[in-house]
């Protein structure tokens, strides 16, 4: 059997593509999942991400030692199972900041991917419960939502962040960034709104998709300077699909690159050191990794004001039959609803530190649980100077990678974590949080100096989850794709995810991958780019506005 288009990965951006391309009838599509489907009800409930970060549909990776961070091997989940990320994350819907993009257009030399240009895909899949003006829309496929069950230490969080001159801001991804409040989720109705719940659940009847799960992708079939198709590695042993058009790949920014690797495409001399033979060198696949570090600080709670009483087996019967019956209480609540964004560097371009409030301990694998009820506030430093590689540790397709994010290579990046995790401790100590704050468990009060707060971090920082670059977009000698997508020096062969990305946005990334799908699947389509946004006081608009009235 042949096919128009193959794509490699169901993640965010493949699922994109599997709805967006087979919206042809005369184009045949197949999308490959080397993970299962989502049946397990875990993935539709909001709080399941609990689980999902302890190995539940992950591959089970690690990085290497880090040798910034005295030698310390960080869990790193990637996620295995349809809609990659999408089904896993904390469902929060961020997008970054503009000068994220414009920076990849001005300094990375990706013209068309400006916020301008890219806004536009970001509303175009976009079915926002609560907004639509100029940054945000209704109608698309991904459900975004607001929070549904917060707690009244939320709102307590939110005044804490006023008290220290962090300002309330009601929309992360509107006129500003900076400030502190709910976020929106990729939720609709009160579950989860994975890629493959928004993209692919809908059309899976279309005659001309094809969805195969269980499926390894080996590697990437080169025929002189073409991609012609794809091996795959399933329970009936290993089978060659060819595509007439295109081979996509969607593998994410860990994946990706390692199926591009492990195909003979990247640098030459690390292809001959792991006995993989060489079809195209590519120096830069795999390199120009970057990823958020996060560093979290754990407070003792005054009462039971989180959810970590919740793990009482008798709580969690009745939790479960809540959101069955109702869907409210603590099932209904990613544990993550609350953050916000504001400046460790007080003269950086835009909000570098990301907080992330967690309603309870332990949430997280490798998190410290405490006896009674906790509350976690976790800060990321958005900006990494760091830049990494995955690397292959055999010519096993099954081996896995070598991932290295290299963090705090940059001594700046470790300087602003530990500025913003100075930052969190005091928002922890603001007077709103008082009646519900005991007392700082970790990094714990016999921790001050920056020194302690560097020894801390290295042996407790996490991943936030969110690498990319790793199959860099631009026109250099160490880029990947064009920015067409098409994999430099190959015919029909192009990646598209957040591999892509020069530069990390300053977010969580689900839904900026996304949207590199939804551009994407245009340029592979060879169709008009959206109109670039236009925003109310650029325009001639003759419409009443609401007045505010004097009083």
């Amino acid at each position: 059997m042949t096919y128009d288009y193959i794509i490699t990965g169901a993640g965010p951006a493949g699922c994109v593509l599997a709805n967006r391309l087979s919206e042809d009838p005369d184009v045949r599509v197949l999308l490959i999942e080397a993970g299962g489907g989502d049946w397990n009800p875990l993935f539709h409930m909001p709080a399941g991400f609990a689980k999902m970060t302890k190995g539940v549909a992950s591959w089970g990776w690690e990085t290497v030692p880090q040798k910034h961070m005295k030698g310390r091997v960080l869990r790193y989940t990637q996620a295995k199972v349809i809609g990659g990320g999408s089904s896993i994350n904390a469902q929060l819907y961020t997008r970054g900041n503009a000068r994220d993009y414009d920076l990849w257009a001005r300094e990375e030399g990706c013209e068309g991917w400006d916020y301008r240009s890219v806004l536009p895909y970001f509303k175009r899949a976009e079915d926002n419960q609560r907004f639509a003006d100029d940054y945000h829309s209704y109608g698309g496929p991904l459900g975004v939502s607001m929070p549904v069950s917060p707690l009244p230490i939320c709102d307590a969080y939110i005044r804490a962040g006023q008290e220290l001159g962090i300002p309330y801001n009601h929309d992360f991804n509107g006129r500003q960034q900076a400030g502190v409040g709910f976020y929106q989720l990729t939720q609709r109705n009160r579950r989860r709104s994975s890629a493959s719940l928004a993209y692919l659940s809908p059309i899976r009847d279309r005659k001309n998709l094809t969805v195969k799960m269980n499926a390894r992708v080996a590697r990437i079939v080169v025929e002189g300077r073409r991609a012609v198709g794809v091996e795959i590695a399933g329970d009936n042993g290993r089978e060659i699909i060819r595509g007439e058009r295109e081979v996509l790949v969607s593998s994410g920014a860990i994946g990706s690159p390692k199926l591009l690797l492990q195909s003979g495409i990247g640098p030459a001399d690390h292809l001959r050191s792991v006995g993989v033979e060489v079809k195209h060198d590519l120096p830069g696949v795999g390199g120009n990794m970057q990823d958020h570090l996060d560093l979290f600080v754990i407070s003792e709670c005054t009462g039971d004001h989180t959810y970590d009483g919740v793990a009482k087996l008798h709580r969690t019967l009745w939790a479960g039959i809540q959101y069955v019956l109702f869907q409210t209480g603590p099932v209904a609540s990613s544990l993550f609803e609350t953050g916000g964004f504001w400046y460790a560097d007080p003269d950086a371009r835009s909000p570098d530190i990301q907080f992330h409030l967690g309603l309870g301990s332990g949430i997280e694998a490798g998190v410290e649980k405490l006896r009674n009820a906790g509350v976690t506030l976790n800060s990321a430093y958005l900006h990494p100077r760091s830049r990494g590689t995955v690397r292959l540790s055999s010519s096993d397709p099954a081996a896995a990678p070598l991932i290295d994010p290299n963090y705090w290579e940059d001594p700046h990046d470790r300087k602003m974590s530990i500025e913003g995790l100075k930052l969190a401790r005091e928002i922890m100590q603001q007077a709103a949080l008082k009646p519900f704050v005991q007392a700082e468990r970790l990094p714990g009060p016999k921790v001050m100096t920056d020194e302690e707060l560097f020894d801390y971090g290295c042996a407790n920082a996490k991943t936030d989850h969110h690498p990319v670059g790793t199959c860099r977009m631009g026109t250099g000698p160490d880029a990947v794709v064009g920015l067409d997508l098409r994999v430099h020096g190959l015919d029909g062969l192009r990646v598209c995810d957040s591999s892509v990305m020069p530069r990390v946005p300053s977010c969580n990334t689900n839904a900026p991958t996304i949207m590199v799908g939804e551009k994407g699947a245009d340029i592979i389509r060879e169709l008009p780019p959206l109109p670039p946004a236009i925003f109310a006081n650029e325009r001639n608009d003759t419409r009443p506005r609401a007045r505010a009235e004097v009083c």
